[in-house]
């Protein structure tokens, strides 16, 4: 039997599905990677001057604007046919009804992605384990989150400030050295100890403590499938590894998502 066809069958004899994303699949609908987009103007930062609380205290102003490029970019983006297969499979699964046994499944879709491109897709619910690029949240912590882009319109100021408290505002994303959403994490972690199948999709599996979940899920007696173009950390205990991009082969190997 050759790998695509083990996965398929995984894929149908599943009732309890989780879906983990990495950068690669955004990668596939144009968008870089962090540090791919340290080009040009912003070829002089430092990541760690972008991308902590430290280099945002120290210097708030190119932060902010290095997030708004980044939004922009994602604004012109658009979800690719992973994206699309993904969420049409669980949003049909996650309406009580399995597309090959007709058995109840949950299927739930977790990303490391900030773009929200999934969402975009179509697909509800995403799990957000690094936040999302589009929102903005207080900085002191007060408690509010908001629109990234109506911020900006409201308020000129680099950065605006919060709207509840007065302090600046900053992207509601995860930088380095921040714990993961508390309650994202908790779900996600539970989806993984539940599941009988994690397919992994664009992620390289080095960015901890994201990475773990296909592990939790593993330990948990769940089959594991990873998809991507390069050999990684997870392909050492997945049960099938699929090498290619996940645009052309995710439509394939969930193929009830296209009925």
């Amino acid at each position: 039997m050759d790998a695509f066809t083990r996965a398929r069958d995984l894929v149908a004899g599943a009732s309890r599905i989780v879906v983990f994303t990495g950068a690669g699949v955004s990668a596939e609908s144009g968008i870089p990677t962090f540090r791919d987009a340290l080009t040009g103007l912003w070829e002089r930062y430092d990541p760690h001057q972008l991308a902590t609380e430290e280099g945002f205290a120290a210097d708030p102003a190119p932060v902010w604007q290095w997030y708004a490029s980044r939004r922009a970019r994602v604004r012109e983006a658009a979800p690719n046919p992973a994206h699309y297969a993904i969420a049409r499979l669980a949003n049909r699964c996650n309406r009580g009804v399995d597309v090959h046994l007709g058995v109840p499944v949950s299927v739930h879709v977790i990303t490391q992605n900030v773009d929200g491109l999934h969402a975009r897709a179509g697909a509800s619910d995403v799990i957000e384990l690094h936040g999302n690029i589009a929102r903005a949240k207080c900085f002191d912590g007060c408690g509010w989150v908001g629109d990234a882009d109506a911020l900006e319109a409201a308020d000129a100021r680099l950065p605006p400030h919060c709207p509840a408290c007065g302090a600046q505002a900053r992207p509601d994303v995860v930088w380095f050295g921040e714990e993961l959403p508390a309650l994202a994490w908790a779900r996600a972690e539970e989806a993984c100890a539940k599941s009988d199948l994690c397919v992994v999709v664009g992620t390289s599996g080095l960015v901890y403590p994201a990475a773990g979940l296909p592990s939790i899920a593993r330990q948990s007696g769940a089959h594991v499938i990873v998809v991507g173009p390069e050999e990684g950390p997870i392909d050492a205990f997945a049960d099938v590894s699929l090498r290619g991009e996940a645009g052309a082969l995710v439509p394939e190997l969930l193929p009830a998502a296209t009925n």
